[in-house]
């Protein structure tokens, strides 16, 4: 048995034309079944010989970091799986939101296994994680402006606030916070005028994740996003603390984030405007990201001219120029590269 929301992938048969990941990942259990070992999946990618410029950093849960000048990439290899009885799970739950038509199309996206066991057990070398990256980047598009700020904060609060050194908690549980409320309240509730009550309301999630370390995942409740979060008991009262504190305060709150306070008090409607576009810039490269994977791993299509990469490089482009457009109506020095690096980061 696995733990909720990984798996263990059985050995059928190679396709007639595919990467050689997959003969080089094949390992034997104890029984004599072949297996897809995950740890195996990840060293044949590590093992790619790199540019002289680029720099490899240590493994992050399953993906693989490297360096190249001003740019940091991390890259997750995935295997898209077959799993309709989950997503048929998720899409029967009651909710407020999303809506049918955004339902149907997560469903329709399907499901990745990614090459990470779950942390502690002793088949964690052949375990791999279940995930619905191209569906999750959908949800978080149809949010609605409010649920979108509330995420931006949120995150900005564990970034500047909390500061976690090890990833104890991460954007992704951020995400998840925001997804559990939209999908629990109305969308109609989601407005300009009740976003600190929603702060409010994600702060409290967020302090009981951490004093219980439980926080279920969006899409598989079952699984637990704390259980492999590495919290400290000295974590978990500090950051209690802090988060109550921050609940008192009520929108005096933002005065904790200095970036956010300058930009505030200075320029606050540049602020809101470069917020989105930044959001806007992550949901296309991850999409990105997505589709150079498919192209890789298939060989079924031609980067240069996939329409899909076209249309993602095409779109982060006009994000980049028009923010360093507006950048220089402001007076700000810039160049593209500098731009891009900021907005990433």
């Amino acid at each position: 048995m696995t733990t909720a929301g990984y798996c263990i992938v059985l050995f059928g048969r190679l396709a007639p034309a595919g990467t050689s990941a997959i003969p080089d990942s094949l390992c034997e259990n104890e029984c004599g079944n072949t297996l897809l070992s995950s740890a195996l999946f990840v060293d044949h990618f590590r093992n790619f010989p790199l540019e002289s410029s680029t720099v490899s950093h240590p493994q992050a849960g399953p993906s693989l970091s490297w360096s190249n000048g001003p740019f940091k990439n991390d890259r997750v290899h995935a295997i898209r799986c077959h799993c309709p009885n989950m997503l048929q799970a998720w899409a029967n739950r009651t909710r407020h939101w999303p809506p049918s038509d955004i339902v149907e199309k997560v469903v329709a996206m399907g499901a990745f296994v990614t090459p990470i066991g779950f942390k502690g057990s002793k088949h964690i070398h052949v375990e791999w994680r279940i995930c619905f990256n191209t569906g999750e980047t959908e949800l978080v598009n149809s949010l609605n402006d409010t649920h979108i700020k509330l995420y931006m904060l949120l995150k900005m609060i564990a970034k500047d606030i909390l500061k976690p050194k090890m990833k104890e908690i991460t954007s992704y549980t951020m995400k998840n916070i925001v997804l559990w409320l939209a999908k629990n309240n109305k969308s109609s509730l989601f407005h300009s005028e009740s976003l600190f009550h929603w702060l409010h309301e994600g702060l409290d999630i967020l302090r009981t994740a951490i004093s219980t370390r439980q926080l279920p995942y969006y899409m598989i409740p079952e699984r637990n996003l704390m259980a492999t979060s590495g919290l400290s008991n000295e974590q978990q009262l500090l950051w209690g603390r802090t988060i109550k504190d921050m609940m008192e305060e009520g929108p005096r709150i933002l005065l904790r984030l200095d970036k956010f306070r300058k930009a505030v008090i200075g320029y606050p409607e540049p602020l809101l405007w470069y917020s989105k576009m930044r959001t806007e810039l992550e949901m296309w490269q991850l999409k990105l990201f997505n589709r150079q994977l498919q192209c890789e791993v298939t060989n079924s299509m031609v980067f240069e001219t996939d329409t899909i990469v076209q249309t993602c490089i095409k779109r982060t482009n006009e994000i980049q120029q028009e923010v360093a457009w507006r950048m220089g109506i402001d007076g700000s020095s810039f160049d593209d590269v500098k731009v891009l690096k900021m907005m990433l980061s």
